[in-house]
């Protein structure tokens, strides 16, 4: 049966989560988990637009205002666009090479631990 952790949060207060570690810790404080917490905070605000993609979308808004107000021929119009939609291709490119980073570290990290785990050699 696991007991409760012997961590203090930040507010002072007494944790509240089992324990099961010899260490009387739960998983939240145990130190032997703070990488896996941290990249699990790195990833906290993914579903976010960046700044980035909200600027684009600005200028797109304003692209089409301008096309469709009559300040802009389309020609020029079609352009901009082509270069915009080019800008989120990369940010979109940028966004796969660090997932890709990501899994291969998290793989790596499994396969470092496939000695001690059941899985085949």
């Amino acid at each position: 049966m696991a007991s409760t952790c012997t961590a203090t949060k930040r507010d002072g207060s007494p944790c509240t989560l089992p324990s099961y570690g010899s260490d009387g810790l739960c998983w939240a404080h145990d130190p032997k988990n703070a990488e896996r917490r941290r990249r699990g905070q790195s990833r906290g605000g993914k579903n976010k637009p960046t700044r980035e993609i909200v600027g684009i979308k600005a200028q797109l808004q304003d692209l089409a205002e301008a096309v469709l107000a009559g300040e802009l021929e389309t020609g020029r119009a079609a352009v901009a666009n082509q270069l915009i939609n080019t800008c989120l291709r990369a940010i979109e490119l940028e966004r796969k090479i660090r997932e890709t980073d990501e899994l291969e570290a998290r793989v790596e990290a499994l396969e470092q631990q496939k000695g001690a785990s059941r899985w085949p050699a």
